[in-house]
Parts: C-alpha cells; sequence; structure tokens
C-alpha cells in the first residue's frame, strides 16, 4: 500500500548527508562551479572571437587535415607558425571537429579557465584568497580573452601547472609538463630554464631523471623541426623585428608603454597597479611561492625587449597571470593591515569586497564590450577568401598583407606583403620603411595573380602607372569601420 511514498526519515536522512557532503566538499566544489559558469559565460561571448594572426597556424592545421603535410602553401617548407606542435593538435582534434577556429577558441577557452583554477590551488600555499582573487582576474581580463584563439592560454595552462609541480616537488609531472610548454612554443623554455635553476638552488644536485625526461623531447622537437624547415626559428620572428624598423614601426617596449596609458585613462586601473606594487612587496616578504612566475614574467618581458620586434597586442597576454598575482597579494596584504588595526570584522570584510567589485568592474565591462564589438576584419576577410576559392583557380597565387583568414579560406598559395611566409619579403621590410613599400618589391618579385588591397592602408598604390598597367579590379568588398578592400586580377603576363 506504501510502495509509492517514500519515508521521511529516509528523506531526512538523505538530506543530513547531502548537507554533510557538501560541507565537506565545499572548499574543493566551489571554484569548480565557479569555473563551470565561467567557462560557459566565456564561450557564449567569445566561441566566435577571432583575429588575423591565429589563422596562420589554423591553415598549417588545415592542410594537414587534407594531406598536404605540415606547411602553409603547399610545397613549400617554411615554417610561418611559432606554434607548430599547436597546428599538430588542432589537426588531431579536427578529425573530431573540423571547424578549426572554433576548436582553437574552445581549446583557449578551456585552458584560460584552468589556469584560473591551477592559481587558486597555487594560492594556498600562501594566503589562500590571493589565489582566488588571482583567478578571478586572469579569467576576465580582456587581454587574455583577445588571445584565446591564439595558443598562448595553452602555453600559459601548461607552465602554471609545471611551476606548482616544482613547488610541490613533483619533479616528473613538472618535467613532463614544461617540455610540452618549451615544444609548444620558445617562450616556453624560458620557463624550463627557471624550474631548473630553482630546482638547483633548493636540492643542490641534479635529477637526472627528471633532467632527462626534459631534455630530450625537447631536443628532439627542434632538430626536427631544424631538419624539416631548415632551421627551428619561424619565418616570421625576422619579419616582426624587421617591422619595429620601419617608419610608422612601435617596437615592443613602447608599445608596453602606450598600453600603460591606455589603462592609465580609468582610474580604477590606477587601484590595479598600486595593488600590484603592494602585491610586489608581499610577496618579497612572505608569499614567496609566486616566485617562479614572476622570474619567468621578468624573463619573458626582458626577452621581447631585447629581440626587439613590433608591438602586438598578443605579445603582451603572457605578462597578466603575474599582474594578477600581484593585485591578489596586495588585495590580502591590505586586509591583513586593517586586521592588525583591530578594526571591526564587518567593516574589514565589507572593505575587502568593495575592493574586489572595484578590480573586476573594469575588465569585466571591458570584457563585454570587446565581446559585442568582434574585429571587423573577420567577417570581410572570410568573405573575400571564400570568393576567391570560389571564383578563382586552386593554382592561383594571391598577394596581401594580412594572410591569415583570406589565405585560410581562399586555400590559395598566399604572397605575403608583411613578410610572415615569404623570407625574402621580411627581408625587405625595414629598408622599404612603409608596407607600401614592401608591397611593391613584393608584387614586382612574386606577380601574384590576385592582390587584395585595403583603400585605407594602401591609398596611392592602384593609381600609380605600373600597378595600373598590371591589374584591373575585379570585386570590392565593404565592412564595418570603413574597411574597403578591393579584389586585383593581374591582366599583363609578366
Amino acid at each position: 500500500m506504501n510502495e509509492g511514498r517514500s519515508d521521511p526519515q529516509q528523506q531526512g536522512s538523505a538530506a543530513d548527508c547531502l548537507r554533510h557532503w557538501w560541507r565537506d566538499n565545499e572548499s574543493a566544489l566551489v571554484p569548480v562551479l565557479l569555473a563551470a559558469v565561467t567557462l560557459a559565460w566565456l564561450l557564449l561571448l567569445f566561441g566566435r572571437w577571432g583575429f588575423d594572426d591565429p589563422y596562420v597556424t589554423y591553415r598549417y592545421a588545415d592542410n594537414l587535415l587534407t594531406g598536404k603535410g605540415l606547411v602553409y602553401n603547399a610545397g613549400e617548407r617554411t615554417l610561418s607558425t611559432v606554434a607548430p606542435l599547436y597546428a599538430l593538435l588542432l589537426a588531431a582534434l579536427g578529425n573530431l571537429w573540423p571547424d578549426v577556429p572554433r576548436l582553437s577558441n574552445f581549446i583557449g577557452l578551456i585552458s584560460l579557465v584552468a589556469s584560473a583554477l591551477v592559481l587558486m590551488r597555487w594560492g594556498k600555499r600562501g594566503q589562500e584568497s590571493g589565489g582566488m582573487i588571482a583567478g578571478l582576474l586572469l579569467g576576465v581580463w580582456p587581454l587574455m580573452l583577445q588571445t584565446s584563439g591564439l595558443e598562448r592560454t595553452l602555453l600559459m595552462l601548461l607552465m602554471l601547472v609545471g611551476f606548482h609541480a616544482v613547488e610541490r616537488s613533483r619533479l616528473t609531472a613538472a618535467s613532463g609538463t614544461l617540455a610540452l610548454a618549451g615544444i609548444l612554443r620558445p617562450e616556453g623554455l624560458l620557463a624550463g630554464a627557471v624550474a631548473g635553476v630553482a630546482i638547483l638552488l633548493r636540492r643542490r644536485t641534479l635529477p637526472w631523471r627528471a633532467a632527462l625526461l626534459y631534455l630530450v623531447p625537447v631536443a628532439v622537437w627542434y632538430c626536427a623541426l631544424w631538419i624539416n624547415f631548415g632551421s627551428p626559428l619561424p619565418v616570421n620572428l625576422a619579419a616582426k623585428q624587421q617591422q619595429a624598423q620601419m617608419l610608422m614601426g612601435t617596437d615592443f617596449v613602447s608599445g608596453f608603454l602606450q598600453l600603460l596609458r591606455q589603462y592609465g585613462r580609468h582610474p580604477l586601473y590606477w587601484l590595479h597597479g598600486a595593488l600590484a606594487l603592494f602585491g610586489l612587496a608581499q610577496v618579497v616578504v612572505r608569499a614567496r611561492h609566486w616566485g617562479l612566475l614572476l622570474a619567468w614574467t621578468a624573463l619573458y618581458f626582458l626577452g621581447y625587449s631585447l629581440l626587439g620586434v613590433s608591438r602586438y597586442f598578443w605579445f603582451y597576454a603572457p605578462l597578466v597571470p603575474a599582474v594578477a598575482v600581484l593585485v591578489g597579494e596586495g588585495v590580502v596584504g591590505v586586509v591583513g593591515g586593517l586586521r592588525q588595526l583591530r578594526i571591526p570584522h564587518f567593516f574589514v570584510a565589507g572593505s575587502a569586497g568593495l575592493l574586489i567589485v572595484c578590480l573586476l568592474a573594469p575588465p569585466l565591462a571591458s570584457t563585454v564590450a570587446m565581446a559585442w564589438r568582434p574585429d571587423p576584419r573577420l567577417d570581410v576577410y572570410r568573405q573575400i577568401g571564400e570568393w576567391l576559392r570560389s571564383e578563382t583557380p586552386p593554382e592561383a597565387t594571391v598577394g596581401t598583407l594580412e594572410v591569415g583568414i583570406i589565405g585560410y579560406y581562399s586555400q590559395r598559395t598566399m604572397i605575403d606583403f608583411s613578410g610572415l611566409v615569404q623570407p625574402e619579403v621580411a627581408q625587405q621590410l625595414a629598408s622599404a620603411g612603409t608596407y607600401e613599400g614592401s608591397t611593391k618589391w613584393a608584387i614586382e618579385r612574386f606577380w601574384p595573380d590576385y592582390v587584395v588591397l585595403d583603400r585605407a592602408a594602401f591609398p596611392r598604390l592602384p593609381a600609380t602607372d605600373w600597378f595600373g598597367a598590371a591589374y584591373s579590379p575585379a570585386r570590392s568588398f565593404a565592412g564595418l569601420e570603413n574597411l574597403w578592400l578591393t579584389v586585383y586580377e593581374r591582366t599583363e603576363t609578366q
């Protein structure tokens, strides 16, 4: 008679068990639930985010998927991506998810959220709230989300996991993870060097097993790149060094100062700066477990400054984790100081909450605004690429200033006027002085079948006699923010 009814005592017992289970696991579950909600929100906002540079690596992955090999242009063994391993990863997963750009965004956003969780866990070695605040800031910082389609967020995750493993004396896990970081991008090699020095200083002996686990795969990988491409260094490194020397070029350090001035226009970002400076003092005095991350960040900044590369916004994203950590430790130091003054607990708690709100508000506002204003080039470049793929012969060559999106969707042999694909063009950038100069040189050197020019970037070139004699307009494309591009077809046989 009572089979369909539940026992109230059993219900109470189950509810009690659930409460006890939540209480026992709350500290571990809250960050995971927060991460899941954050990931869903970020995927909604940035799942289709994109800009031109990552599409160079996407094309390597797509060529692998279609059997053309690890190349950008079919038949040309030129290393134009800094992250060939990432291209291999995208190609492997591309069999399951063929939309490579969205797949890469998904990997990037997962890596970003996972990195925030690592900071939260890492922070438990000191004041847990410092890691929690650092993770929150990292997960919503606009620079990190802007670069989510690149391999840099995955690199950040690998380095943070590796550094955390070193701090916990798990050297085998640290060696394997940091080896992957060093293979993924050259900056990852700095992480291995920092970790190696720290281990030697702490242990006074070299753990050979861990050292070999790191050194062997790294050496094999870079030797393989050397054999396959003739050099382990990508072409685009030289191109970006040359771009910084052009008449309108801006080097890495100057770009960093411009970025600081941009942040300085928002009053609340001054709060981030002040807390970061205070947090640095806190790290020196008591929170030394963040030392590996800060050391790598300093070496990264020094390395890029010495390389003299041009300013690109994604070059500054790797600085964000250290900044987030310093701000988090600064908050911990301020709250600790208030407690030492024996200020009432409710006032301390309220001040800490208000401080965190003020810290999160600017990046959150910028993140939402950025999500609603995607890069206007993404849509128009895709239209151009798809038109070229459908309206031009498969063997056609196409020259343009930005080859990422157009090259990915056109699947045509690309001539890059900014030097990221052809080493010869990269060598001309500084001497040409402007992109109009390098474009003129590249056209006269390669005579591509089609040329794509932005009217704003090249106001004079289409009107020159030599260009008008060789090319005629084939199709124009318009986009937002006064984007107006024309595809020119070669009419004169060279």
